[in-house]
């Protein structure tokens, strides 16, 4: 489907890694870019009215709050790793993409949300993302949130693609297939 052509690495869990466009087929396998590898932990929708779902969706802007009855919210939990030795941005530049090419970007989560996705925050050498000892890591989950609105639609166009830019030369593309 998306970006076929030249350079399309190998799926699944075997890749490789210098490939400019590279697919892993499911959560939980590493995608690396450059000297850090992204992780899915987990992607799902999220409900506002349980209990523990309200805390990840703290700090979503005032002009977002609101869903249609045709929306709904849709975390995707990741960690990355950076395999350097200086610390280093994890991507700022990432979306989803469902089977129609509709492309979704994350919200950028005011600083209340102790779960977020921060792709300002440097990695420091040899650790991850999210660091030890903050909520996201000390959750079951152990993955940064990035957090979507989007249109129910979206998830009968199946498989929805998270797509990550690396910020490496030359250039490369992660896409890793979400299980909805």
């Amino acid at each position: 489907m998306l970006l076929a052509g030249g350079g399309l690495a190998a799926c699944g869990n075997h890749h490789d890694e210098e490939a400019r466009v590279q697919h892993i087929e499911g959560e939980g396998f590493y995608l690396s870019l450059g000297e850090l590898k992204y992780q899915v932990q987990m992607s799902r929708q999220l409900n506002p009215g349980d209990v523990q779902d309200r805390s990840l969706l703290s700090g979503v802007p005032a002009a977002e709050r609101e869903l249609s009855s045709q929306e709904v919210w849709f975390g995707i939990f990741l960690q990355v790793e950076n395999e350097s030795g200086e610390p280093l941005e994890p991507s700022g530049d990432i979306e989803i993409i469902d089977t129609q090419e509709r492309v979704f970007e994350p919200l950028e989560l005011e600083e209340a949300n102790v779960f977020a996705y921060r792709p300002d925050d440097p990695i420091p050498p040899g650790e991850i993302l999210p660091v030890a000892d903050t909520p996201a890591y000390d959750s079951p989950i152990r993955g940064s949130l990035l957090l979507f609105k989007l249109p129910r639609t979206a998830l009968d166009n199946r498989p929805l693609e998270l797509k990550i830019e690396g910020d490496v030369f030359p250039p490369q593309t992660g896409i890793i297939d979400l299980d909805v």
